[in-house]
């Protein structure tokens, strides 16, 4: 049984059931375990059902073990992991709910398409929350820049992100552009989205009264996109795929139809309708139609209240009339979703849609009991309890090996710096993960809403809440391969810290966090033994900087042949602004304002650096070690300086280490700087990328109220320089880069690695 579009004349006759649900991906157990619950042979649907239910996308079945050991739960989360989207208070009868996903294995597939449904399958979970979607952020993750698959990956995904986002108006900013040879044959394409709603009217995915009608609301249901989600990211690539030149895409072909097919403008009209339901209270439940489709929007509403459904896959609108009940349940065309409806509130459902222009037809109801029930030409294809697909799937222990890293035991801390400084700085600022990304978001709209107060160039998105005056919130996507690869657990406590220290940055106070987690085979035991300390270590960091997490997604299998990706989790921090108004940007305002390292001092911070991969291809040492104590403080302090006003800008010092944050800032505000290095070998100083540390510029006249502050709060804070009118950063008699110069490495740098013609 293949997935393929089109209308077949004559069916193949079925597969015997455990010969389909080996193809299908089940294993032996899985199957044996099936018949138990059903007491019988299942039907070809019901295989299809728990195939998509039971895959590693959709019941998390290898990660379940380690995920409950995640913190979750903190003052302002009015929603947290378990529903289509986390929830946060923020404040004046508002809330926002966040969340990321990854689309990496459909993006490979088809990039254009696998990047824009991405947008769209993120974008209608925040909705199904009850909320207006106001902003994205796209961290991705590619090979090499050179090779001309990475180069069709990038344009075909950076092309579908910005059709998708710019047609259905919501801004995208910010984000991440990482190139690194781990991922030519695995490129990562998380999205994150943001929404707002009132806090009283959050959306739920459960239905809770029999009777109530299911309607299936927005486009019609087709081949496109069976098991698009759900089995391509349940399986590695072969290897196949990564061969060079023309004929790497032919071993592509054959998946081309699981990828989704997105429209944004239907999808903007299925907002605005779901949005004016919501308004009128008319709906008991929703669910977006990701992953499994209908299979797995059914069973999910039906399980979360111990109840059941029957549905009638006749009245299902269909975009071929010949398609089978196993395609039609397990089909993940995009812009739908299923609302669950009062009988005595359908018409005005329908008529509700009918203004908007979007399909809405009813296709069965919720039942007593705890059977999901679906009929195709009158006849039951498929009798299965709800709660067996959801909460009653294999939950695995997979074998575990501590994972060590070839070269993290080298010293790389010890070896001397660069014999010129001038030079090496240019050249960190010329790699393809340090240079401006403007070539990239530029693409995107940052500003469509009107929201976006801090955009794609600052530490963190700020925004501006609609109708809540100047409320606002900010958020930050992180995530560094290299420091998880040499140490999953450090790494990761690094990852969710600079995450939090970048929302924190524009005065906003961290407060809940997503997370997306890529990683190879988790049938492999290194890569279980990277996921398990990954895990540990942003339990650690979440718990320490009071981000519980609220909900996020678990990438496996990204490995093509023996070749895993680093061990990737991405994290989103949400953060509260009172008043936008009082955010702290990036850029330099003005001469003669003092600079400070605050937070902590440099400590030797090498090991995994973009300025060692730059200077020697290495990936290699031990990642920098953080005091979370420390960190936590340091967030603590920033927000109480916004708040006082007494911050004329403030940046991180993350990858390419100080000069790469200073030469940021004074191109930001077209300045120069003098500097005073600490007492620290030189290149360290420069290229470290140890964390706790922000780059703060105040007016001189408040030098001295800064330095109280920091000493009260116990935060270090060193004098390191103070802001000039020149187009020079000098720092004592060692170092003296010509900004002009800077600037123009660090704009070309993106564009030209990829071969696109530079202006």
């Amino acid at each position: 049984m293949g997935y393929r579009c089109g209308v077949t004349a004559t069916p193949a006759p079925a597969p015997e059931p455990r010969q389909l649900a080996k193809e299908l991906g089940l294993t032996d157990d899985e199957y044996e375990r099936i018949v138990d619950t059903l007491g019988r042979e299942p039907s070809t649907a019901e295989l299809g059902t728990y195939s998509v239910m039971w895959s590693e996308h959709c019941s998390y079945k290898s990660s379940k073990l380690y995920l409950r050991t995640l913190p979750t739960d903190g003052e302002a989360i009015l929603v947290g992991p378990g529903e289509n989207a986390g929830v946060v208070d923020v404040g004046g009868g508002l809330a926002v709910t966040f969340k990321i996903e990854s689309h990496n294995h459909p993006s490979f597939v088809e990039p254009y398409q696998g990047a824009a449904t991405g947008v769209g399958g993120i974008i209608r979970d925040i909705l199904t929350m009850g909320a207006r979607p106001i902003a994205l952020m796209d961290p991705l993750r590619f090979g090499d820049p050179a090779d001309d698959r990475t180069r069709h990956l990038v344009d075909g995904v950076v092309r579908g992100i910005g059709h998708y986002g710019n047609s259905i108006g919501v801004a995208t900013v910010g984000g991440e552009t990482v190139f690194d040879p781990c991922y030519a044959g695995n490129p990562l394409v998380n999205v994150l989205c943001v929404g707002v709603l009132p806090a009283d009217r959050i959306q739920l995915a459960r239905a809770e009264s029999p009777g109530d009608v299911a309607v299936l609301i927005g486009q019609r249901t087709g081949r496109d996109g069976i098991g698009g989600a759900s089995i391509l990211a349940s399986a590695e690539f072969t290897g196949e795929q990564a061969a060079e030149g023309d004929s790497a895409f032919t071993a592509d072909e054959a998946k081309r139809p699981n990828v989704q097919v997105g429209d944004p403008f239907a999808g903007k009209l299925l907002i605005e309708s779901c949005l004016q339901l919501y308004d009128e209270g008319l709906l008991s439940g929703i669910q977006d139609m990701g992953a499994a489709g209908i299979a797995c929007s059914t069973s999910e509403m039906a399980a979360a209240a111990g109840l059941g459904m029957r549905v009638d896959l006749d009245r299902v609108p269909l975009r071929e009339a010949s398609m089978e009940a196993w395609e039609i349940l397990c089909s993940e065309s995009q812009e739908r979703m299923l609302a669950l409806v009062g009988p005595d509130r359908l018409d005005r459902v329908l008529e509700v849609c009918r203004r908007w222009g979007v399909q809405a037809t009813p296709i069965g109801e919720v039942t007593d009991g705890d059977r999901l029930v679906f009929t195709r030409h009158g006849e039951v294809v498929h009798d299965a309890p709800a709660k067996s697909l959801v909460d009653e799937g294999p939950v695995y222990q997979r074998p575990v090996a501590d994972w060590v890293h070839p070269h993290a035991g080298d010293d790389v801390d010890a070896q001397p710096g660069p014999p010129n400084l001038d030079a090496a700085v240019v050249a960190v600022l010329g790699s393809p993960n340090v240079a401006s990304s403007r070539f990239v978001w530029e693409q995107y709209d940052s500003i469509v809403g009107s929201g976006t107060f801090q955009g794609p160039t600052a530490d963190a998105g700020v925004l501006r809440l609609p109708q809540a005056g100047n409320r606002g919130v900010a958020v930050a996507t992180d995530g560094n391969g290299r420091w998880c690869t040499l140490d999953p657990e450090e790494g990761a406590k690094l990852v969710v810290a600079e995450a939090a220290r970048n929302v924190a940055c524009t005065g906003a106070r961290p407060v809940a966090a997503t997370n997306c987690l890529n990683f190879g085979s988790p049938e492999r035991p290194e890569v279980m033994g990277q996921f398990r300390d990954v895990i540990r270590g942003m339990a650690a960091a979440c718990e320490a900087l009071g981000t519980p997490i609220t909900g996020g997604n678990v990438s496996f299998y990204n490995q093509t042949g023996d070749t895993a990706v680093h061990p990737t989790p991405v994290v989103g921090i949400l953060g509260v602004a009172e008043d936008v108004t009082r955010t702290v940007p990036i850029a330099f305002r003005r001469a003669g304002d003092a600079l400070y390292l605050v937070g902590a001092p440099t400590r030797p911070g090498l090991g995994g650096s973009e300025y060692l991969w730059r200077a020697a291809g290495r990936i290699a040492g031990r990642p920098p070690r953080i005091d979370l104590a420390e960190e936590a403080a340091l967030h603590r302090l920033l927000v109480k300086l916004a708040d006082d006003g007494l911050l004329r800008s403030a940046h991180d010092v993350s990858t390419g280490g100080l000069a790469t944050s200073l030469v940021e800032s004074c191109l930001a505000g077209s300045l120069g700087a003098d500097m005073h290095p600490e007492d620290v070998p030189i290149h360290q100083w420069l290229f470290s990328e140890s964390p706790t540390r922000v780059v703060v510029s105040v007016a001189d006249a408040h030098a001295p109220r800064l330095e109280t502050l920091c000493e009260h709060e116990g935060v270090f804070a060193r004098r390191i320089g103070h802001v000039t009118s020149g187009q020079r950063l000098r720092v004592a008699d060692v170092l003296d880069v010509d900004l002009h110069h800077a600037a123009a490495v660090n704009e070309r740098a993106l564009p030209e690695a990829l071969g696109v013609a530079v202006r």
